[in-house]
């Protein structure tokens, strides 16, 4: 009794610990004060600021040039780690683990190693720094974690379900379309949010990708908005809209992933 007790008060701590700052955020999104932890009043007036065009012109740019980097991103590292984890598969063994683990390396390394190794790469083959990099840099770190994404479903399939369709006189391209990818589905939608999270969460390597050309992103503007003194009000609602949509999202997929099981 005592243990399950200690047990259950350690897992309401951590995700206290883990939730409670979101929460902060997403309460004093409905005040107009500047101050973070200061409470002027509820309102709704910051959320209308972001809906009617009333927050400044670099936000709403770093915001567009996050979505576009990310949904890119997010696009490309999806195609890219399923093709991938298709590989993978059908490698023997042997070869199966020396692949995955060259696959983790870009997981468990420093973003700030992987910042600088891209940038260095972009430097020395003159690519001009800019929306480009910023894509390849976040297609680069997102890709392994769809590929994590989508192997857990390749192995759970039936193997014979795409050998069975080639018997029957299914082209390989009408196979992977009508048998693999509908298998693989929830693993690729599950890969492609990640990726997205991660796109828009990312900070270091966009910083060393982004260039001087003025490019910014929510991460980049919220830095520098810092350095400036003070964070702008509007972040606040801007940052509970994509948490909460997030957050739906997730919940969406794993009770569909329920339904199906069921």
């Amino acid at each position: 009794m005592i243990k399950k007790i200690l047990s259950s008060s350690y897992l309401g701590l951590l995700l206290v610990m883990l939730y409670a700052p979101i929460l902060i955020v997403v309460i004093f999104s409905f005040t107009e004060a500047r101050v973070l932890g200061n409470w002027t009043g509820f309102s709704f007036k910051l959320y209308s600021s972001i809906f009617r065009g009333g927050i400044h012109h670099s936000l709403t740019s770093a915001l567009w040039n996050t979505l576009i980097i990310g949904l890119s991103a997010a696009f490309a590292s999806t195609v890219l780690g399923t093709m991938a984890a298709i590989g993978i598969y059908n490698l023997k063994p042997r070869q199966q683990r020396a692949i995955q683990l060259v696959n983790t390396i870009p997981i468990l390394n420093p973003d700030i190693i992987t910042a600088i190794s891209l940038f260095l790469l972009f430097v020395s083959i003159g690519i001009t720094q800019g929306y480009a990099t910023v894509i390849l840099a976040h297609i680069t770190f997102c890709t392994p974690y769809v590929v994590l994404s989508v192997l857990p479903r390749l192995r759970r399939m039936n193997a014979n379900l795409y050998e069975a369709a080639l018997d029957l006189g299914a082209t390989p391209f009408h196979a992977l379309w009508k048998i693999l990818l509908p298998e693989l589905r929830p693993g690729m939608i599950s890969g492609f949010i990640l990726a997205f999270t991660l796109s828009i969460d990312d900070f270091v390597v966009t910083l060393f990708t982004i260039g001087n050309e003025g490019l910014e992103t929510l991460s980049t503007y919220i830095y520098a908005d810092a350095r400036r003194g003070g964070l702008t009000p509007e972040l606040r609602p801007l940052s509970a809209i994509i948490f909460i949509t997030v957050l739906v999202l997730l919940i969406i997929i794993n009770r569909r992933d329920v339904k199906k099981k069921l």
